[in-house]
């Protein structure tokens, strides 16, 4: 699929259920924020027959997330029945890793070889107060499973948040020496209410680049594939692994994105940042083709905005108004 902006869109993120068994400061409002039904998010075949129309249009690769996936129940048959569509060719899935020790091994046996791991702080006090009472023990315990049973790349996610945890910048780099995990750092996005609360904690990757290279000296990794997606890559030279740094506020991206979101409750979302949503939950229930299906996809691509419009340096937070936990990053 070719959007307006001569993009080419294959690649679909899906959020399979708003719930989370954490309450990340950026991601989760403290309060007020009301879970989805059961009827209200999409079952697992409503999902498996949209993942495998878009295929048919040209979607190959795909990422399981949430919430918190895991925490659904039949995740793993769902993953199962996903990797077994015709077409795709990468399918991952991110999570906050609590749940890993359990998961690790089934996860991989149903289809899934990438994973995404949440990791806001090396210090246990600190992972409980960032994540509203997560075990780092429990998530460390995740990451080793996922590292045994063989996921690569098993690329660990860190919001660095300007006096929360901006102060282990040097210790997550220092991962991607005795580690083969690619070390993520991902700007602050100013996403629904939680984000109004942390929208004066931003902080450039270009200022975390900066620091690392002052101790490091990182080198630039190229390797003329699209796996790693907007993330620049570098390495510590004698690492075992690497660190990205994803940057959709201070550098956009916009022009190289490819790919499209599918909510928990049944919405198309051609960009995270700006809230148009088309309705496919409805269309599902009220019995609609695929050729239909098939139109209001394409119809979604051509509406997928230039870029987004939000800058660090303005008050730009409500114009998202749904949480991230809602969207899946």
């Amino acid at each position: 699929m070719i959007d307006n902006y001569n993009r080419k869109i294959n690649y679909l993120r899906i959020s399979v259920t708003d719930r989370c068994n954490l309450r990340c400061q950026y991601c989760r409002p403290k309060e007020g924020l009301s879970l989805l039904g059961h009827e209200d998010i999409l079952s697992y075949e409503e999902i498996l027959r949209i993942v495998s129309v878009a295929t048919e249009l040209g979607i190959t690769k795909v990422r399981v997330t949430g919430g918190e996936p895991l925490i659904r129940r039949g995740i793993i048959d769902f993953v199962r029945e996903l990797s077994s569509i015709s077409g795709l060719k990468d399918i991952s899935l991110t999570t906050n890793g609590l749940l890993l020790g359990e998961y690790a091994a089934p996860l991989y046996e149903a289809g899934i070889r990438r994973i995404n791991i949440s990791i806001d702080s090396l210090k246990e006090k600190k992972y409980a107060a960032i994540t509203g009472g997560g075990d780092f023990r429990v998530l460390w315990q995740g990451i080793e499973a996922a590292l045994k049973e063989g996921f690569y790349p098993i690329k660990l996610n860190t919001v660095v948040i300007k006096g929360v945890n901006d102060d282990e910048i040097l210790d997550f780099a220092a991962l991607s020496l005795k580690y083969p995990f690619q070390m993520r750092f991902i700007e602050l996005m100013p996403i629904g209410q939680a984000g109004i609360q942390y929208e004066h904690r931003f902080l450039s990757n270009d200022i975390l680049w900066e620091r690392i290279n002052r101790t490091y000296s990182l080198e630039p990794v190229d390797r003329g594939t699209e796996t790693d997606g907007p993330a620049r890559i570098f390495r510590i030279p004698g690492g075992m692994g690497e660190i990205g740094f994803i940057s959709p506020i201070s550098h956009h991206f916009c022009n190289a994105c490819n790919r499209i979101r599918l909510t928990s409750d049944g919405h198309f979302r051609p960009c995270l940042l700006k809230d148009r949503e088309i309705d496919l939950k409805t269309m599902l229930r009220r019995g609609c083709s695929d050729r239909e299906l098939k139109e209001v996809l394409l119809g979604a691509i051509s509406a997928k905005p230039q870029k987004h419009e939000i800058d660090p340096s303005e008050n730009q937070v409500k114009k998202c108004v749904k949480e991230m936990v809602s969207l899946g990053g």
